[in-house]
């Protein structure tokens, strides 16, 4: 199960990045939850299905906050 921590304040933060084969993942912070998805759209119902599966329907957070993060090299 997730820390309490995890849910802080009702909301729960996944850290989504780029695949290096193509799509999404998606990896919560404090919950062991992880999915992966082709489109930003399929990603969205990836992570509520999966945040529904993981936490009884008391414990489930309010919000769900996704975090794109995106490696960027430039030349110097």
């Amino acid at each position: 199960m997730a820390s309490p921590d995890a849910i802080a304040g009702g909301e729960l933060i996944f850290v989504v990045e780029e695949a290096p084969e193509g799509g999404f993942t998606a990896r919560a912070l404090g919950a062991a939850l992880f999915t992966e998805a082709d489109t930003v759209a399929e990603l969205h119902e990836q992570v509520r299905d999966a945040v529904r599966c993981h936490f009884d329907e008391a414990e489930r957070p309010k919000v769900i906050r996704l975090h794109f993060v995106r490696d960027e090299l430039i030349s110097a």
